[in-house]
């Protein structure tokens, strides 16, 4: 699994021109699932979202994490994560889990996320969403299971 977050002080995802889900200074995550990818990994990936460090502290270093500032969690299903582009002009998506297996894994995440007690909300899986974001800094960093 991959988990491409970002550091926000807002985002939302967009459905149709409805907001499915936003959240304000946190992470948003593009999150894509290849096959063979197991629970394990994807409770794996929330535990790191919720611990890894990219906020700053007093000092200006990056020590705190998401669980520290308890900051806030959009998580977004992002198969194109999953593609392969070592040859050619055009994306292979063959890498991909099938669908039925990403939701499950997705939803695995975000429930353990959930856990936490942190907010968390979510784009609409397998549909075409518009996302908006102001990056914070920017800070960006792609967290592989």
């Amino acid at each position: 699994m991959q988990g491409l977050l970002q550091r926000v002080n807002h985002a939302s995802v967009k459905v149709d021109g409805e907001i499915v889900g936003q959240c304000g200074k946190g992470l948003m995550v593009l999150i894509g699932v290849d096959k063979g990818d197991t629970e394990a990994q994807a409770k794996r990936l929330a535990e790191r979202l919720l611990s890894y460090r990219v906020f700053t502290d007093d000092q200006g270093k990056m020590n705190l994490s998401t669980a520290d500032i308890k900051g806030e969690l959009l998580l977004v299903s992002q198969f194109t994560l999953a593609a392969d582009t070592k040859k050619g002009n055009r994306p292979s998506f063959s890498s991909a889990a099938h669908p039925d297996d990403a939701l499950q894994l997705f939803n695995l995440c975000v429930e353990t996320i959930k856990n936490s007690g942190l907010k968390v909300a979510t784009g609409q899986f397998g549909a075409d969403m518009k996302v908006s974001l102001e990056n914070d800094g920017p800070v960006t960093f792609l967290l592989t299971t």
